[in-house]
């Protein structure tokens, strides 16, 4: 068996959301640890499953919280590489009454961007039962060669591979740029999210079900489309199904689709099943999981503190 439920590589960075004004009016920020894959991983580890993270972060006191933050959470760091001629990556998260979000990075580039494939801890990927990527670390060198090569040692490990392409407009040259890079690697993978927004620049379909069926030609055996409030669309070779949402007053949107996502893998690696043998049943299973998971997180601030625990999950579910 497996050492790890689920390692991923990607992106850790500070969100620094959104905190409402001082007393003499200016505009204040809090300061969490974020990055899509790490978001994932956390949602994981409070789920009851054993993670571990491979990226970079800067030899600073945003990448000393980074870290510490990780293993707070039961993540393993092994692959997480410390670089001091890199400063860690920060995103500014403003936010929307409805707790929608507006990011702003300093990142040109930073360290995430820097990971490099020699860096790479490929003893862990290949000691992992799922091996998990975003599309962040798609958009500069060297970490996107860096990815492209964890992700054929995933494969020749035989691990289950994951994508949650997460397209940040200006991070981008353009969006015919994100676009290609991001669709590049849907052909390697087994399992793949995506928001409905997302659908367009990934398939050119704007529709969600066209889009997983687009997908699903592709080389994925499972897709799944977040709908916001709304839940879930989930396909198979089977066919497709929309999941519905747990009501939530959203407080703050941050790493809703991450912990959906996390959700949804810890429900797949508890089914003990490959990906080709999911049913439409299971995916639906799978992802009313992943919506309970959402539902809660984006009931507090941040992401990675909002990832709610097994029990309360298991409570909304009940």
């Amino acid at each position: 068996m497996p050492t790890y439920s689920v390692s991923a590589l990607g992106e850790l960075l500070i969100d620094f959301t959104d905190a409402g004004t001082s007393e003499a009016g200016g505009h204040l920020f809090e300061r969490n640890a974020g990055g899509a894959p790490a978001n994932v991983l956390v949602a994981l580890q409070r789920l009851g499953h054993k993670t571990a993270f491979l990226g970079k972060v800067g030899c600073d006191m945003h990448g000393a919280f980074l870290r510490r933050t990780l293993e707070e959470n039961g993540i393993d760091t092994t692959g997480l590489v410390s670089d001091p001629d890199a400063f860690t990556t920060l995103a500014f998260v403003q936010l929307a009454p409805n707790g929608e979000r507006e990011f702003s990075f300093a990142r040109k580039p930073d360290a995430d961007t820097r990971i490099t494939a020699d860096e790479l801890a490929r003893d862990v990927i290949a000691d992992s039962r799922v091996f998990h990527v975003g599309s962040l670390s798609l958009t500069d060198e060297p970490a996107r060669s860096a990815t492209l090569e964890a992700l054929r040692v995933a494969r020749e490990a035989g691990c289950v591979t994951s994508y949650d392409p997460n397209y940040r407009a200006n991070l981008w040259p353009s969006a015919e740029a994100a676009s290609e890079q991001m669709r590049s690697v849907v052909p390697q993978m087994d399992l793949m999210k995506l928001s409905d927004e997302e659908c367009e620049l990934l398939t050119g379909e704007k529709d969600p079900a066209a889009a997983a069926a687009t997908l699903l030609e592709q080389g994925p055996r499972v897709v799944a489309v977040t709908l916001g409030a709304g839940g879930a669309y989930v396909a198979c070779a089977e066919g497709g199904r929309e999941v519905p949402g747990f009501p939530a007053e959203a407080v703050d949107a941050t790493g809703a689709g991450d912990s959906f996502w996390g959700g949804f893998l810890a429900a797949f690696c508890e089914s003990g099943k490959a990906p080709a043998e999911v049913t439409l049943d299971d995916a639906v299973s799978f992802a009313r999981l992943g919506n309970a998971v959402a539902s809660l997180c984006v009931r507090k601030r941040g992401a990675i503190p909002a990832m709610p625990e097994r029990s309360e999950a298991e409570a909304l579910l009940a």
